[in-house]
């Protein structure tokens, strides 16, 4: 027996893209959860049978690759071909599937840049002028942001960045560098004019402003790049000066396209790269009415590039824009920054020399959502959830199943479905599971599949076959009950193969089946199935601190990051760097779930209320808050909860809550908060706001 459920309307033609690495380091977990987050997402459309292709590429260019290959004794290009196969051979083996992974450094990408710039100066949209720039005279060359290193011109802090100081966070122009030196050669910079070539950035606003508010990238992102119109566009320096590793530009000898011109040239280089291999058009995924799809999934640090100086550019050389912009926060390690000096600065090859890769593709599954909140890589919960999730719900029913079927059944599945409400439930997931993966709410899927792995567990323990197979009478009904087991196996792991690709394979061979995402109404009665294998292992802590130590010992040769947020030229007003949010001014309870003892009598002093959210919106620049109005049945109260990472406000407004009525208000940078908002979880996106019903009404206490 088989039924399929109807699959989407319509075929969609869908390209993705990832910011690509810089050609200089190795891949670390921090770009994977980006790569990972595009991979699930690719190979998802796919199932569903969709057109779907995703293409990245190494990007070559800029000073820093230069005279990285220059310390190595090297040429940029033989650098660029070895850092490109590392990167491509991680992302393989980490089981991400590019229909294409390429290189900024590429004919295609030459003829591309070349194209839209020449594109863009018929239009007029290219002028030139003359600036000043630091230069090194020892180097002879001039220096970018990163290449500075002086006294903050803010607070007087020693040995700060050429556009920003970790001290006083003041943003500045490097020619305000107060005794500035050439992280290069140690020489005290001269300043120096050059004739800079600018794109006409200002002349698109109203175009831009319409485009952030279209839907194309996240509300909170939209808000926050309005901080450039309030100060006005400004013309972008598209120019670098030789020497400088990357194209020429067009009749302009001794000038370079800046690497962030070409960079996202790349994405599309890399695609023509992929058709002119394949025989397609790639045309029609870069024209102006299109029914084609284009998503870029990029880190909220290179933002300001992929919304406002790339859709212009796209724009201006008569292209067309992108249909999405999913951009995602920052990966930290234990509830810190990675770093490399406690083992946490962790690169993608040293982890799969101990680990199984799809474990970290479930677990930051498991935390990914639509927002640009950022993902705790926390070791303690990351095994915990590993081995309880995957090893202890999800394998284990087949594991539990498997060997009664192989050896009682000659390996056959039953030709009766035991429980058909239970399956019913399982396949009805389907498109609510769907909608969360198409809405990047990763979360919320894996929260419903493993919901359902529950169940599925829970009626194998009711109904226990274990015992059943021992009575002669009840055979029939172990058959059912193992084979009822197999089909709730099959259909999670159909669900979680875009997430798991690697154990989908595995679990398809073993099953004698081949998986869409349609696969989940197929039942499978009388079918074959072979002998079951160990599909994952349990994962043991000193695992973990192996990388931690391999990690610290390869601190000596750990290469440096290009600065994927390094300030346009003449920028200094708008290009402030996107920082890793402050704290939000939440209370000790409300970050620590453990506080100190206290009395009944304290206890009874405090006042829960049923409360019912009126009105839940984003809180600007704070990564955790939402600003919450509570009515409690006449009075209404405004609450700020750390509640961001696990909801949208519009998903909570309506809803009714409990919360501490009688809280003395606080001041917080935000504005007053009036109470608390009682919430459960370990945090994250697994946090669940407490919600009464049977006949609750707002103002009511809770006993």
């Amino acid at each position: 027996m088989s039924t399929t459920s109807a699959q989407p309307a319509s075929k969609r033609r869908i390209l993705t893209t990832s910011a690509l690495p810089y050609a200089n380091g190795s891949i670390h977990l921090g770009h994977l959860l980006e790569h990972i987050q595009t991979d699930i997402w690719t190979r998802f459309q796919r199932m569903r049978g969709h057109e779907c292709y995703s293409v990245c590429a190494d990007d070559a260019h800029g000073t820093p690759v230069m005279l990285k290959a220059q310390e190595l004794g090297i040429t940029p290009e033989q650098m660029v071909a070895q850092t490109r196969d590392e990167h491509h051979q991680d992302l393989i083996d980490f089981h991400v599937d590019y229909d294409n992974y390429y290189v900024t450094h590429s004919e295609e990408n030459k003829e591309l840049c070349e194209l839209v710039y020449n594109r863009l100066n018929d239009a007029g949209y290219i002028s030139k002028r003359t600036i000043s720039q630091l230069y090194d005279p020892e180097k002879e060359m001039f220096l970018p942001d990163r290449f500075i290193k002086g006294d903050c011109p803010s607070c007087g802090a020693e040995n700060q960045n050429g556009d920003n100081c970790d001290v006083c966070s003041a943003t500045y122009s490097p020619t305000e560098v107060k005794n500035p030196r050439s992280v290069v050669s140690g020489a005290t910079p001269i300043l120096k004019d050059s004739e800079h070539y600018f794109f006409d950035l200002p002349k698109f606003e109203e175009m831009l402003k319409g485009w952030i508010r279209s839907g194309a990238i996240q509300t909170e992102m939209a808000n926050k790049l309005e901080e450039w119109f309030e100060q006005g566009l400004q013309q972008w320096d598209i120019s670098r000066d030789a020497p400088y590793f990357g194209f020429e530009i067009p009749n302009a000898p001794g000038k370079y396209f800046y690497v962030w011109v070409d960079a996202p040239v790349g994405y599309m280089a890399s695609f023509k790269n992929f058709c002119n291999n394949n025989g397609l058009d790639d045309a029609p995924f870069w024209a102006k009415d299109t029914d084609t799809e284009l998503y870029h999934f990029i880190g909220k640090d290179i933002m300001y590039f992929h919304c406002l100086f790339w859709p212009a550019m796209l724009e201006g050389a008569g292209f067309r824009k992108p249909t999405g912009v999913n951009i995602h926060g920052f990966v930290t390690v234990n509830g810190a920054k990675m770093s490399k000096s406690t083992g946490t600065f962790i690169k993608a090859r040293t982890y799969l020399e101990h680990l199984n890769p799809e474990y970290l593709r479930y677990y930051f599954a498991s935390k990914l959502n639509d927002s640009v909140t950022d993902i705790d890589l926390n070791f303690e919960d990351f095994v915990l959830k590993v081995n309880s999730d995957l090893v202890g719900k999800v394998v284990n029913i087949a594991s539990r199943c498997a060997g009664f079927i192989t050896k009682r059944f000659d390996g056959k599945l039953s030709d009766n479905i035991e429980n058909p409400e239970l399956l019913a439930e399982f396949q009805t997931a389907s498109e609510s599971i769907a909608s969360h993966i198409e809405a990047r709410h990763y979360h919320k899927a894996i929260r419903d599949i493993m919901g359902l792995a529950d169940k599925a567990n829970q009626y194998i323990d009711a109904q226990a076959p274990w015992v059943t197979v021992k009575d002669e009478n009840k055979q029939a009904l172990t058959h059912d009950v193992c084979s009822m087991g197999i089909h709730l196996f099959r259909i999670l792991v159909v669900y979680l193969t875009p997430v798991m690709p690697k154990l989908s394979e595995q679990a398809q061979a073993f099953l004698n089946d081949e998986f869409t995402w349609a696969s989940a109404q197929e039942t499978k009665l009388g079918h074959p199935i072979n002998k079951f294998k160990a599909l994952l292992q349990r994962v043991e802590m000193d695992k973990v601190n192996a990388i931690i130590e391999d990690s610290k010992d390869n601190l000596g040769t750990a290469k440096a990051e290009k600065p994927k947020n390094e300030k346009p030229k003449n920028e200094k007003k708008q290009s402030k760097e996107a920082k890793v949010m402050k704290d939000d001014g939440l209370s000790p309870l409300e970050r620590d779930p453990i506080a100190e003892e206290i009395s009944f009598e304290d206890f009874a002093k405090i006042d829960l209320r049923v409360a019912r959210i009126a009105k839940a919106e984003h809180v600007e620049k704070a990564d955790k808050l939402l600003r919450l109005e509570l009515d409690l049945g006449g009075d209404t109260k405004q609450v700020f909860a750390g509640i961001k990472s696990a909801y949208q406000p519009e998903d909570l407004e309506g809803k009714l809550t409990v919360m501490v009525a009688n809280l003395a208000p606080r001041k917080m940078r935000f504005g007053m908060s009036e109470g608390m908002v009682l919430a459960a979880g370990p945090g994250g996106s697994d946090l669940f706001i407490l919600e009464p019903h049977d006949g609750a009404q707002p103002g009511m206490k809770v006993k």
